[in-house]
């Protein structure tokens, strides 16, 4: 593999690392093993800490190609726990309010998904990475301040109930690009006339792209040599 030149690579991001995170480790591997100073590595659509899965990387004139990669549809599967909100809609932050859910049932939810599907405007979550006026939201969020983010319009294409295990569901989701499924289990809490919070988010695909075709970072590590 030509590094320099461009490569796109797969990786299943660990749990707790940032998407930032995971391109300065691949980076710092690739100046290591191959002994340059410079090489050019970007990522193609962040996944928050506490996810898992899918991230695409490319490396040197590869990154050009960067914006081809994230206009892709993703596929998420996510667990979600009903009758409790937290700010960050996950579990980045404690529970501040919490909902009955006993009225909820299966039917219901199934019924509520399909409200989703197609194109809407989604409102972002305040504990996000979305510049406002220079910073990301999330550092104002993180120190309390109220800010106001404008909404995305993204595409549902697809949603479907996987586990029904009250005050836990487990859905599969593909959608578009900025699509934000921590403010998607929001939604779906509100519709319930409930609370939610994603409990777990896992990213399966980008297009064409799986995630069992994927390297952890220590893979990655120990195969430099034979890449």
């Amino acid at each position: 593999m030509d590094f320099i030149k461009g490569e796109m690579l797969l990786f299943n991001k660990p749990y707790g690392w940032t998407s930032f995170q995971l391109v300065n480790k691949v980076r710092f591997t690739l100046k290591h093993e191959l002994k340059v100073k410079k090489i050019k590595v970007g990522h193609a659509g962040t996944l928050d800490p506490l996810a898992t899965g899918l991230m695409i990387i490319c490396t040197g004139r590869e990154t050009k190609n960067i914006a081809r990669y994230q206009d892709l549809f993703k596929e998420y599967v996510a667990t979600l726990k009903l009758g409790s909100t937290t700010p960050s809609f996950d579990l980045e932050t404690e529970v501040n309010e919490n909902f009955p859910y006993e009225h909820i049932t299966e039917t219901m939810v199934n019924g509520v998904l399909q409200q989703f599907i197609g194109e809407s405007m989604q409102e972002p979550p305040a504990f996000s990475a979305k510049f406002v006026d220079g910073v990301r939201a999330y550092q104002y969020a993180r120190k309390g301040k109220s800010i106001t983010l404008s909404g995305n319009k993204v595409v549902i294409s697809a949603i479907e109930l996987l586990k029904f295990d009250l005050p836990y569901i487990s859905i599969r989701i593909e959608c578009s690009k900025g699509t934000y499924i921590r403010a998607l289990a929001r939604d779906i809490g509100k519709a319930l006339h409930s609370g939610a919070h994603l409990v777990s988010l896992v990213r399966r695909k980008i297009g064409e792209y799986h995630v069992d075709k994927s390297l952890s970072i220590e893979e990655f590590e120990r195969n430099m040599i034979f890449l």
